[in-house]
């Protein structure tokens, strides 16, 4: 089989570099002498991690963790020990992290604690859409939102100037936008720091509750002196116009707003929590209309309105969604603000179709063809194989967030009301992730459940990272390798089966035999991802089309590589393949009834 190697690309030197922001935040990491550097990769998130790696190793310690409260607890023991430490994560990442955190905001930092959390407005690639500011401000963390590449390299550095400054944890938001989008930036070199070792200190680092009840308070002092400090601070910036109103704005919003509107006085807050400080209440004081354009949630808008300002916000900005220059133009053009623009030429142009199915050549694409003929109950979970819920797979019926699959089918079981099998999906990344306390449970529960390991060797959805089941670092270096089917049967599943995703009938019987089972049953699908991290190539399949007689069961695998063609057969279209696209999982070649799809070189 062919395979094609991923290049990692070199780190920058000195000087002016184009990066994505993402890789701008993995430079401003490094360059603050961040000795542990830790992540779970999520989209918008993952290339930060991917970024910092490919720095030095004896200059900063990277690696991925099985999800992101572990991420968050391994910088926390850093920063303990005395050395600057980071966690990247994207924003339902931070929801699995929030317990430590909610903790380590009252007991401060030792090292400078950053956390980079990226935003997904617009929810390009995730289950929801909601605003890390909330969060912060739940916490009383300090939160940074750099409008470009350059910003979020330098507020990197200032976050742990922040950190160190007034023992805070600090979070660096970033959006979809910023994560990816390519700026200029100038780089400099590491800074050179010194380990401050632990401080033996019971009652600030061990929060029982009378050593909580005593942090509390400084929490609260921490927050007025925060307030104090953005008074005076370079990140919130006024900019004057020659309108007469006023925009406050944050993140990459502000690019927005200089696009479209030059000439309004602009307050940009390089930091959103605190929000409120005299340096605003100033701002707004010298308009005589204040408009507040943020992605998502009115965090700004609802703290003008607190100083007693009637600020301008969600009623022409949305709630939801990614914003553009031309969102931003079209809530001015409402207020008023700016002329409307006379309507520009449509451009008659065919989009690309690209329909959301699964990969040619995935593994999963059996297991779940193997669901729909049992005709189970399928509980999902987060991974590329969600998209099994779409025609013509369309074998998913619940899925919530990462590990919920296993937990979700103990209660459909529990709650007695199926006569379906009852099956929980969920892939090696994910079960590491979250998947174990469950399986856990229903064992100890004694639920009447199937779980499908889909195992494809990799963290697929977001790009091909390593995790504990392939046995391969952040850096590539080999360590040890989770065993699936030791790992089930130590928590107590007797039940175990092992089954090739390529071989189709194995996996129809096999899964017919597991969901006959009382009790928990296992079943792990094994088939390395053809994508990543390298991709993989057998030979490419090809239709006879004088065989094929049109009964369209090929069509059902959803393979991007296969289409219909212009010939018939008693009425209705065969089928041809790709063979650009074609990665020679032989699938259809199995499943087809008239054996006439059969490898190119045998035609």
């Amino acid at each position: 089989m062919d395979v094609e190697v991923k290049k990692l690309a070199t780190v920058p030197v000195s000087g002016t570099h184009t990066m994505m922001g993402n890789e701008a935040i993995a430079r401003g990491v490094w360059e603050s002498g961040v000795r542990v550097a830790v992540a779970y990769p999520g989209t918008p998130s993952t290339e930060i991690l991917e970024s910092v790696a490919k720095y030095p190793r004896e200059d900063i310690e990277a690696q991925w963790a099985t999800n992101e409260k572990v991420a968050l607890d391994v910088a926390i023991g850093a920063s303990f020990a005395g050395e600057r430490a980071f966690v990247a994560m994207k924003h339902v990442g931070l929801n699995v992290a929030l317990d430590s955190l909610m903790s380590q905001t009252y007991i401060g930092v030792n090292g400078g604690l950053v956390l980079a959390v990226c935003d997904d407005p617009g929810i390009h690639s995730s289950q929801n859409e909601q605003d890390t500011r909330l969060l912060a401000g739940l916490a009383m963390i300090p939160v940074l939102e750099p409008s470009d590449a350059q910003e979020a390299l330098d507020f990197v550095r200032t976050a742990y100037e922040i950190s160190e400054r007034f023992d805070t944890p600090v979070i660096v938001r970033s959006t979809t936008r910023l994560s990816h989008t390519r700026s200029v930036v100038e780089v400099r070199g590491r800074a050179p720091l010194s380990a401050f070792g632990f401080k033996d200190n019971p009652a600030k680092n061990v929060m029982i509750p009378g050593n909580a009840r005593q942090r509390h308070p400084i929490l609260l002092e921490r927050e007025h002196a925060m307030a104090e400090y953005c008074v005076t601070s370079p990140l919130i910036r006024w900019e004057e116009g020659t309108a007469d109103y006023g925009i406050i704005t944050a993140g990459i919003s502000y690019s927005y707003v200089k696009d479209v509107a030059p000439e309004a006085h602009v307050l940009k807050l390089g930091i959103t929590w605190p929000v409120k400080s005299e340096k605003l209440r100033a701002f707004c004081a010298s308009v005589k209309r204040i408009l507040v354009i943020e992605e998502l949630e009115p965090v700004i808008e609802l703290a003008v309105r607190d100083l007693g300002f009637a600020a301008e916000g969600k009623a022409l900005f949305s709630r939801t969604g990614e914003f553009s220059p031309q969102t931003v133009r079209d809530g001015l053009v409402e207020a008023g603000l700016l002329p409307a623009q006379a309507s520009a030429p449509r451009v008659k142009a065919e989009p690309l179709v690209r329909p959301p199915v699964l990969c040619a050549g995935c593994p999963h694409t059996s297991s779940y063809m193997a669901l729909r003929a049992v005709d189970a109950r399928v509980c999902g979970d987060i991974g590329c194989y969600t998209l099994a819920v779409v025609e013509p797979l369309r074998a998913i019926d619940v899925c919530v967030a990462m590990g919920s699959s296993i937990g979700m089918a103990v209660g459909m079981a529990k709650a007695g009301t199926e006569s379906k099998p009852i099956v929980a999906t969920i892939g090696d990344s994910t079960f590491l992730h979250a998947g174990i306390p469950p399986l856990i449970d229903a064992v100890y529960n004694k639920a009447n459940i199937t779980v499908m390991i889909l195992d494809n060797h990799t963290t697929a959805m977001t790009g091909g990272q390593d995790h504990a089941g392939t046995g391969i670092t952040l850096r590539g270096d080999v360590t040890e390798r989770v065993n699936f089917e030791k790992l089930v049967r130590s928590i107590g599943v007797t039940s175990v089966r092992h089954v090739d995703s390529y071989d189709l009938a194995s996996m129809y019987q096999t899964l017919r035999e597991a969901v006959a089972e009382k009790g928990v049953s296992v079943l792990i699908s094994d088939r390395p991802c053809v994508l990543d991290p390298i991709k993989i190539r057998g030979e490419d399949y090809a239709v006879k089309s004088e065989s094929c007689i049109a009964c369209q069961s090929c069509m059902n695998l959803g393979c991007p590589a296969l289409s219909w063609t212009d010939e018939k057969f008693e009425g209705h279209r065969k089928v041809a393949i790709n063979p650009a696209q074609c990665m020679g999982c032989s699938l259809c070649a199995q499943i087809c009834p008239s054996n006439a799809i059969q490898l190119a070189s045998q035609q």
